[in-house]
């Protein structure tokens, strides 16, 4: 065996003893697994000993029984290769103590000692990697002829089994990177894969939000007054037109309200406040809102001390004019007729308050229940996506409240 040979050995061997990708360092891999490399070790090793066919020579001629137990050695460490990843630790030791007497059976001893150094465990490969110079010291004493000195033979065999760990060590911390790198590839398609089913969602119960808060407010209208038509008889010919030119008038403004939604949801080029879209509602249109909802028929009184609702901040404005809007359009659903108060206060560094009262329904249960909780899941949402506070609930006179609060800056 020359320094020469072990060249070839070693140069050969880093793609064919390292277990699959994907194995943890430290960890046999379980059998069964990724056949094509079992199989070209196994060619390597066959080939790496028939380096033994140099000394079969004088093993024939001098020591015949010497080449049996060669060849018989070198078939048993080929078998004993193919359970190097169930049992690393073991097979490297047995083809190390084979090693001692047969020089065909070096190929396999070299993929199982590489195939366990990738394991990178120092009380496994320190132990074994002695073993493994002393076996070769041992066939050093029983060859027939010898070209070397024995302390060369000594230096040879203890670096030819370091430069062995070597190479092994180095594959198994590349599998380990190369592992880290398609964790850490998976990690991020994950995150990324929860991000966007989080965004898409976010947005649904968004869109899902707005066209309640929008639609609900107009067919609501729409609802009292057609109800208003199909159950009073003793409405007059004026007072029907009147209804019927409330009732268009919402069902026009609905289907407006409607066209625009589904236009900037269609339109992906432009942002939802783009030119061309009507802007959003603040606190600034809430006179708009009210008189609406004054000729509608519904009593509501307004209580601000804020001396200007368009100093407001435009989004804090958006928030509060639909919390009203929702409110009104809960009020008109749930207790018809009866009296609303809306009252606002508050000013830069407290927050602003948005209370909507209205005494409850009294007599009969609710004909319009379609639906019901949306609003007020909507409404809370609303509030907490504005990092605010909503509650609602009876009051001790029996008042039915809807009371949110919004952050405003300084």
């Amino acid at each position: 065996m020359s320094t020469a040979d072990f060249g070839r050995w070693s140069a050969a061997a880093a793609p064919l003893y390292a277990p699959p990708v994907g194995t943890p360092a430290g960890r046999a891999e379980p059998p069964g697994r990724s056949l094509q490399p079992t199989w070209r070790a196994t060619l390597f090793a066959a080939a790496t000993g028939c380096l033994w066919l140099v000394v079969a020579t004088d093993q024939w001629g001098s020591a015949r029984a010497l080449f049996w137990i060669d060849v018989a050695l070198g078939i048993t460490s080929m078998v004993v290769l193919q359970f190097r990843r169930r049992w690393p630790l073991g097979t490297a030791v047995l083809t190390s103590v084979t090693t001692a007497a047969s020089a065909s059976a070096i190929g396999a001893w070299v993929v199982c000692l590489a195939s366990l150094a990738t394991r990178r465990q120092w009380r496994e490969i320190l132990p074994t990697a002695v073993l493994a110079t002393a076996t070769g010291q041992v066939l050093y004493e029983i060859e027939p002829t010898q070209t070397l000195p024995w302390y060369a033979n000594l230096i040879f065999t203890a670096l030819t089994t370091a430069a062995v760990v070597a190479v092994g060590m180095y594959v198994g911390a590349r599998r380990d990177l190369l592992d880290s790198l398609r964790d850490r590839a998976e990690r991020a398609e994950r995150e990324q894969a929860l991000q966007v089913a989080a965004g898409r969602a976010n947005e649904r119960t968004r869109i899902a939000r707005e066209m309640h808060d929008v639609l609900a407010h107009r067919m609501s209208l729409v609802a009292v007054h057609a109800g208003a038509l199909a159950y009073r008889t003793d409405l007059g010919p004026a007072q029907i037109r009147e209804t019927a030119d409330i009732i268009r008038a919402n069902s026009q403004r609905a289907l407006a309200d409607l066209r625009e939604i589904l236009g900037l949801l269609r339109d992906t080029e432009q942002d939802v406040d783009a030119a061309g879209h009507r802007p959003q509602p603040t606190l600034d249109d809430l006179g708009t809102l009210l008189e609406e909802e004054r000729a509608a028929g519904a009593r509501i009184t307004l209580r601000s001390d804020l001396d200007d609702l368009d100093e407001l901040p435009a989004s804090m404005g958006r928030s509060a004019y639909r919390i009203v809007q929702e409110s009104l359009t809960n009020a008109r659903k749930h207790a018809p007729h009866a009296a609303v108060t809306v009252e606002l206060t508050g000013r830069p560094g407290n927050g602003l308050d948005v209370c909507v009262r209205n005494p409850v329904r009294v007599g009969g249960q609710d004909v319009s229940t379609d639906g019901a909780g949306f609003g007020l899941i909507g409404l809370a949402e609303r509030a907490a996506a504005s990092h605010g506070r909503f509650h609602h609930g009876l009051t001790a006179d029996g008042d039915f409240t809807i009371r949110a609060w919004l952050p405003w800056d300084q």
